[in-house]
């Protein structure tokens, strides 16, 4: 008896300090909207399924005139390996003051890619899982905050073998090793 009073007691106690037993009181931050960005995800995966675009398309698309290409891989990642003409704005620093200082104009067409549209290169490229892909944060954040012509790069293809031109501090050590391996064969 005297064991089921002391359970009793713990039950009480945990629930007293718990707001009630087992359940976690909801902690307010009007700064935070999970529910919010959940449906922008939803609406940004629906808008998204029509706007991924081929190697060719992509390579068409970044030759129109004011048409900017977004990279928002890190700083450092951006310096050893980027799409030539990129611009680069981290993830994390998307905020509402830099995209409006960087992007303006709400309807300017946007291209995006990250880390998981290129193998063989895991320096500047390294890969993520595929739900955790940047390419998905980029587009649902750039959705979220009103953007509406942005298009993404779709497939996985090799830098070393790709038609589209990269930049960076390490191109021409990645262009070495491929022509050595190929000399190699």
């Amino acid at each position: 008896m005297k064991s089921y009073w002391t359970l009793v007691f713990i039950l009480i106690s945990f629930g007293s300090a718990t707001g009630t037993f087992g359940q976690k009181e909801t902690i307010p931050n009007p700064a935070i909207d999970m529910k919010g960005y959940l449906t922008a995800a939803a609406g940004a995966a629906k808008y998204r399924e029509t706007r991924r675009l081929t190697e060719n398309e992509f390579i068409t698309a970044s030759s129109e005139k004011d048409v900017v290409v977004l990279d928002a891989r890190s700083r450092e990642k951006f310096d050893e390996l980027h799409i030539k003409g990129a611009i680069n704005l981290s993830f994390s620093d998307m905020t509402v003051a830099s995209l409006q200082q960087l992007l303006p104009d709400k309807t300017v067409k946007i291209l995006i890619y990250c880390n998981n549209n290129f193998k063989n290169v895991e320096q500047p490229f390294p890969t993520k899982i595929p739900a955790a892909s940047l390419n998905l944060s980029t587009y649902i954040a750039l959705y979220t905050y009103g953007y509406r012509n942005i298009y993404e790069l779709g497939p996985l293809l090799d830098v070393k073998t790709s038609k589209i031109e990269f930049e960076g501090n390490v191109k021409d050590k990645l262009l070495n090793i491929a022509t050595i391996k190929t000399a190699l064969k």
